[in-house]
């Protein structure tokens, strides 16, 4: 049964409050901070991107999982804000780790990336062995298109996660994950190519708080487990709302969901994975422990991963 090694992380150093935020979007600091829980976010610098912030969060997760780039046998990419159509980051992410010829591939999903990369990576690692998943987003690049709306703004910044997920050996077993998609609502939350990021909140926040329980109940159902009985939740950080709506939702105590929006804003498909690598540095899993991951993101596409601490 495939296992998690390890989780990496790459924050840029540039830190915007809230402060500079608002003064730009012409908003109230407080305002952005009661909407969304958000105080601070990263903003890479120009000549970081997002193949070379991905490359700092891979190194990172590879050296706590004490392998080397060779020892790794795919490589999956997760991006939704990419320079360019194609290629995607994911061969510039291998050829940056001196990868030679081990197969790589892209996912361009927002938000959900990391998660379905995982899933992926769980399904994979038999026949790979060593599979990384890397999710990395350079939001900023994004919302300083203009015309710029100070609701979708206010939510974004920049950063990526990894995690090395094998065959044998690692922390935490993966024991289950249920994945979704439905075209439906593709309109809702989208990013055309040069132009500003369009989202109806409303549909995405009330689509998120009745699918995000949903998938996390039936991923629970499925292998004979409730809501009370998972330890940690670690969630895509889309919004501080959300995530305590979905809480409530389960009606599990708010404290078992690990957030950090408050410091690192909304990085989309790299926010799961940066919650997951600070929360597995400190405390960490247990023997036994249940932890369950879960994301929501443009498609919309959404999922539930369940592990278990070894």
């Amino acid at each position: 049964m495939a296992a998690i090694k390890a989780f990496g992380a790459y924050l840029p150093a540039r830190v915007v409050g809230n402060e500079e935020l608002a003064a730009r979007l012409k908003c109230d600091a407080g305002w952005i901070r009661e909407v969304c829980g958000i105080e601070e976010r990263r903003y890479a610098r120009d000549d970081e991107s997002v193949a070379s912030m991905a490359v700092e969060a891979a190194r990172q997760c590879l050296e706590r999982a004490g392998l080397a780039a060779g020892d790794v046998g795919l490589l999956i990419v997760s991006s939704g804000s990419s320079e360019r159509r194609f290629p995607g980051p994911a061969v510039a992410v291998a050829r940056g780790l001196s990868m030679d010829q081990t197969p790589a591939f892209d996912l361009p999903l927002a938000s959900a990336g990391g998660l379905f990369g995982m899933a992926l990576a769980a399904t994979l690692a038999d026949r790979y062995g060593n599979v990384l998943v890397v999710a990395s987003e350079k939001m900023s690049s994004v919302i300083a298109r203009e015309p710029a709306e100070p609701g979708v703004a206010i939510l974004f910044g920049d950063g990526a996660g990894a995690c090395l997920i094998s065959r044998q050996g690692g922390s935490a077993r993966i024991v289950d994950h249920v994945l979704h998609s439905d075209g439906a609502f593709a309109d809702d939350l989208r990013l055309g190519f040069n132009a500003p990021l369009e989202m109806n909140g409303r549909s995405v926040i009330m689509q998120a708080s009745r699918k995000l329980p949903a998938v996390i109940g039936q991923v629970l159902e499925r292998n004979g487990k409730a809501a009370g009985a998972v330890e940690v939740f670690l969630m895509h950080q889309a919004n501080q709302n959300l995530i305590d709506r979905v809480a409530r939702s389960l009606q599990v105590e708010s404290g078992k969901f690990f957030s950090n929006i408050r410091r690192y804003g909304n990085t989309s498909s790299a926010s799961m994975l940066i919650a997951a690598s600070e929360w597995w540095q400190d405390p960490g899993p247990r023997p036994g422990q249940m932890i369950c991951f879960a994301a929501f993101g443009a498609g919309f596409q959404w999922g539930a991963l369940l592990v278990e601490g070894c």
